[in-house]
Order: structure tokens, then sequence, then C-alpha cells
């Protein structure tokens, strides 16, 4: 066994001579290795360095694209500007010709304003502009109400009570409804110990107590839905609401139409002659005008008659005329007041009310 292992010793160590002869000779000798520059890799810089055409030509377009941009940018600009100019402008043209839009209507409403002579008391809001006036003629005393609707909901009719066949005064309606003005509307017939408005009656769109073709000189008047006041001898209901009635009552006679006096039935000429009136008319701009004489009583002997008050139209410039209940219905009221001076001595009960509201 020792034999063995020495043979084996003996063979590895013969087997590894020249390398070790070599790694000494190595170790020992002056001997330097030296590679050429081309077995180094070239720096990045020198490997993308472009030709220097292609640089100078790559410069010019920046250059050019840099002036491009700079000349786009102040080109916005000036269009911001402009447009935002434009639409100053724009906008200041707009308000003058609003404004002189307006002007034809505002001179319209200081002619006929001033007719009535100076307001006594002026509510305006929102909703609307209600004017009051005094009339001193020379055989009544009467005031004048014109009123501005700027909203639908400025002005409505009202049953007495709400219900069908109850009565209650202008006044009462006012406050029960919060109104800030009220005017007596259509006529009546009592019966059955209740008071009903007088023919075709329109609240709130429905017809209160159905349609009713004209007689007698009855007609009808009322607001349409676009606030105009519509009114006349409608023969049908379907005439009556191709017209989109929103409210309305009736009574007798028409006084004016398209400016012009209508022939007064002889009938009312006389019966009575003279009383406490109330009439409702219309002006071109669809502003409402509310008149309300005074009467002693309604015996025929004060107060006015309905010629006079076609007088008082005309000479105010009113379109439309009508003339609404009178004698002791005859009520106006204004900022929670009794203007006019009921010939009753106190304010009638009625079943329709004219109502405004601020």
């Amino acid at each position: 066994m020792n034999i063995t292992v020495r043979a084996l010793n003996r063979t590895a160590l013969l087997a590894c001579a020249p390398f070790l002869g070599v790694m000494i000779w190595l170790l020992l000798s002056d001997m330097v290795i030296q590679l050429s520059t081309e077995a180094f890799p070239k720096p990045v810089t020198e490997q993308a360095r472009l030709p220097e055409a292609d640089i100078t030509h790559a410069a010019a377009g920046l250059d050019l694209a840099q002036e491009i941009a700079s000349q786009t940018r102040e080109s916005i600009q000036r269009q911001i500007k402009l447009y935002q100019q434009t639409n100053a402008d724009m906008a200041k043209i707009s308000s003058i010709a609003a404004s002189q839009a307006m002007k034809p209507l505002q001179i319209y409403d200081r002619n006929i304003t001033r007719k009535l002579g100076n307001a006594s008391a002026t509510v305006e809001s929102d909703k609307l502009r209600a004017q009051l006036f005094y009339i001193k003629a020379e055989n009544f005393t009467a005031y004048a109400l014109k009123v501005k609707l700027k909203s639908k909901d400025a002005m409505t009719m009202s049953l007495g009570g709400d219900e069908l066949g109850k009565a209650e005064s202008t006044l009462a309606a006012v406050n029960r409804h919060g109104a800030i003005a009220g005017v007596n509307a259509g006529g009546f017939a009592d019966g059955r110990g209740k008071r009903y408005p007088l023919s075709t009656t329109i609240v709130d769109g429905s017809y209160a107590t159905g349609f009713e073709p004209p007689h007698a000189d009855l007609f009808f008047v009322g607001l349409n839905e676009q606030n105009e006041l519509i009114g006349g001898k409608f023969v049908s209901k379907a005439q009556l609401d191709a017209q989109k009635p929103r409210f309305g009552a009736s009574f007798v006679p028409v006084l004016m139409r398209g400016g012009a006096p209508q022939p007064i039935p002889i009938k009312w000429q006389t019966s009575p002659k003279r009383a406490p009136r109330t009439i409702v008319a219309n002006y071109k701009d669809d502003q409402l005008l509310f008149i309300v004489a005074d009467g002693y009583n309604e015996s025929g002997s004060s107060g006015a008659t309905l010629g006079e008050m076609q007088l008082l139209l005309q000479r105010y410039g009113a379109v439309d005329g009508y003339n609404l209940d009178g004698g002791g219905s005859s009520s106006l009221i204004f900022n929670g007041r009794v203007i006019n001076k009921p010939s009753d001595g106190q304010l009638r009960k009625l079943p329709t009310h004219f109502l405004f509201f601020k």
C-alpha cells in the first residue's frame, strides 16, 4: 500500500514540473505585454460625433423652429387680445342696443303717465309696478291704478272665499291672499242665499261657471297666458279658449275698442245715469289701467256716466276699455288701504276680485 502511494506522488510531481517551471520563469523575468490602441473601444463622444455640416444644419433648424414658435405665440396672444376686445365691444353694443330698444317704451310710458298726473304712491318689485293717481273731474272724483305686470304671478282673480257661491270684500280678499292691491271684478247674481259670478267666469285657467254665450250686452274680460288683456263678446267656448285665458269675469258694456269709443246701449246710459264706476283698460305696451269713480249712492244722481268714463280713457290714451261692476261694488285697495269711498258706506261682499302681488 505504501509503495503504491509513493509511486503516485512521484508520477504527479513529474507531470506538474514543466508548468511550475514556466510560472517561476514568468515571475522572475522582466517581460511586458502591451496591447495596441485598436484593442480598446473608442469614447462615446467620438462614436456619436456628427459631421460639421450636419451639426450646422441642425442648429439652423432649431433656430428656425424657435423663431416660428415665438411668432406663433405672439400671434396667439394678439388673437386672444383681439377676441377679448371684440367681446367687450359686442357687449357694449348689445347694452347700447338694449338701451336704445327700451327708449321708445320708456318715452311711451312717460307720455301716458304724464296724462294721469303725478303718482301719489308707487309700489315696484320684480313682479310689477303699480302706480296710484287721484283724478278730479268736473262731476266726480276718481282714482286710477296703472299696473305694469312683469311676471305671470303678479296678477290673478280670486273667488270670494275661494269657493263658488261665497263672497267677501275686496279688502278681505287682499288681506287673505297677501296682495298689494285689489279691484272688484265682474257682476254677480244672488240665489238661494249665495252670491254667484255673473255669466262666464274663469279662475286659474278653469271655467268656474261654465261657458255662456254673450247676451244682453254681456262681455268677458280677463288676462291670457302672456299677461295681455283680452275681452269682448265670444260667441263660442272654442273662440274664447283660443285666446288662452288664465282668468276673467263678465259684465256690461264694452267701452273702447282699438282706441275708439264704442256705442253705449241706451239702457246703460240711463240705468243709472250716474253711479260709482269701475273700469279696466289697457295700453299699447300691455300695461293695465283701472279707474274707480266715487258716487254717493246708486240713485243716478252722483258719480260718473259711462260716456264720461269713455272720455277719460281717450284722454289717458287707452286702447281697449271695459265697464266692470259698479255702484256699491266699486272697490279699490292699495297698500292695505281702501282708496275709494264705497257708496254703501262700507265695502260690499263680492264673488270675484282682481288681485295684484309684489
